[in-house]
């Protein structure tokens, strides 16, 4: 037995283990379909990073999600309490909960400039439209987790702008009560309301958009990544092998990602709050969160009926966009659609800033200690976290460049 495990070296181990995993679950024909994978290089390259980034960040909030699970309890009596636990007893509960925080904000944002770059580029053209209408679905679930999201700490602001936005639909003619119940379960926001939205928050939410994510991913493989509309074939001067050159561009990213929100986290952590009294009158200035302002401001300017059959409109005009720019399919522009999104640009971005204007709800701000926190980074601590992600960048670059160097190596031996 001995000599046999000598004649063993631990460099075969993982050789011995891919032979007997071959033996069983023949992966040749996906790994074939992955290796064809390529990105184009051009001007405009970098609007590819942002999907992967997405991706990241998401996974990125599921793994910090999942740790806040072990300690919040999702009670009208006890989430708070488990939240100021969180950050004040739980081991660098703290850091976890502020990334996840500042995570979601993230996350919607590079969603959000996903879609505006594949609006911009026109990728939704033919034969992409799936891949667009299932990117715009993930849209709307990243909304809506941030809404779901919103109310688990159970503080002052977040139970009074829950109250406010599940109010919306009551204005949809005659399904809008029905729709307001279904949301709160019951007619005022309650425990009931938060087990439901923590219930979507952490199980139905993740199961849809993991679904969309799956079906997302396969239509880009089998489809590959389209050009920016009127931007010829010969104008790509690159084609970049994905899994071991653009994967790796891709890790830049998500280092420097992880970095910030870290920073951001140790910077600026999470808020308590006071915890959310059903009795007390709403303050003035309420607000939700930035994704949602510039929609509260409409409605607060506009009949909430009007308003609220504008944004269905609007979400039906998108989600459709495929099939109603013909001219796209054709490889051609559209002026009309392109005037169009300006405008909408134009408006969303002017009732942003009208909103952030308005004078919010004004509160003490909560100070980082290590006697109310635990440990906190110190600058130095810091600057070597930076310095240790500045460093693996810097490999990852040169990996890539690496990697290209030998694939051009290859193609002008074949040639």
């Amino acid at each position: 037995m001995k000599k046999r495990l000598e004649g063993r070296t631990l460099d075969s181990l993982p050789a011995r283990a891919g032979s007997w995993l071959r033996e069983r679950i023949d992966w040749r024909p996906l790994a074939g379909l992955l290796a064809k994978k390529t990105v184009p290089v051009h001007r405009q390259s970098w609007i590819y990073v942002l999907g992967g980034a997405a991706m990241f960040l998401f996974a990125l909030q599921a793994t910090t999600g999942c740790l806040l699970m072990l300690y919040y309890q999702p009670a009208e009596t006890t989430a708070h309490e488990s939240v100021r636990e969180i950050m004040t007893r739980v081991p660098y509960g703290w850091l976890i909960r502020s990334m996840h925080a500042w995570g979601a904000n993230l996350f919607i944002a590079t969603v959000t400039l996903h879609f505006l770059t594949v609006l911009w580029t026109r990728a939704y053209r033919k034969p992409r439209e799936l891949t667009w209408i299932s990117g715009m679905l993930m849209l709307f679930l990243a909304l809506a987790f941030g809404f779901s999201g919103y109310l688990l700490p159970w503080n002052e602001l977040a139970y009074y702008a829950t109250l406010v936005g599940t109010k919306v639909p009551d204005a949809v003619p005659g399904v809008g009560g029905l729709l307001v119940h279904l949301l709160r379960g019951g007619p005022q926001v309650s425990g009931a309301t938060l087990t439901r939205f923590y219930a979507a928050h952490v199980a139905l939410l993740p199961l849809a958009l993991g679904a969309l994510l799956a079906v997302h991913l396969v239509l880009i493989q089998v489809q590959g990544l389209s050009l920016p509309l009127g931007m010829s074939p010969r104008e790509v001067r690159d084609r970049r092998p994905f899994f071991n050159e653009f994967l790796l561009i891709d890790g830049c990213l998500w280092l420097l990602l992880f970095g910030l929100l870290a920073t951001l986290a140790v910077l600026f952590p999470a808020e308590i709050g006071e915890k959310a009294d059903l009795l007390k009158p709403a303050p003035e200035g309420i607000k939700p969160e930035w994704y949602f302002l510039f929609m509260f401001k409409t409605l607060k300017l506009v009949p909430e009926t009007l308003g609220v059959a504008l944004f269905a409109l609007a979400a039906l005009f998108f989600l459709g966009l495929p099939l109603l720019d013909r001219n796209a399919a054709r490889e051609r522009k559209s002026p009309a659609l392109t005037a169009v999104f300006m405008v909408v640009a134009l408006y969303a971005a002017t009732f942003e800033m009208l909103a952030w204007a308005d004078p919010g709800v004004r509160r003490p701000a909560e100070t980082l200690t290590a006697e109310t926190y635990g440990p906190v980074p110190s600058t130095v601590t810091l600057l070597l976290f930076w310095a240790v992600i500045g460093f693996l960048v810097f490999y990852l670059r040169r990996l890539v460049r690496e990697n290209a160097h030998i694939r051009n190596l290859y193609r002008q031996e074949g040639q």
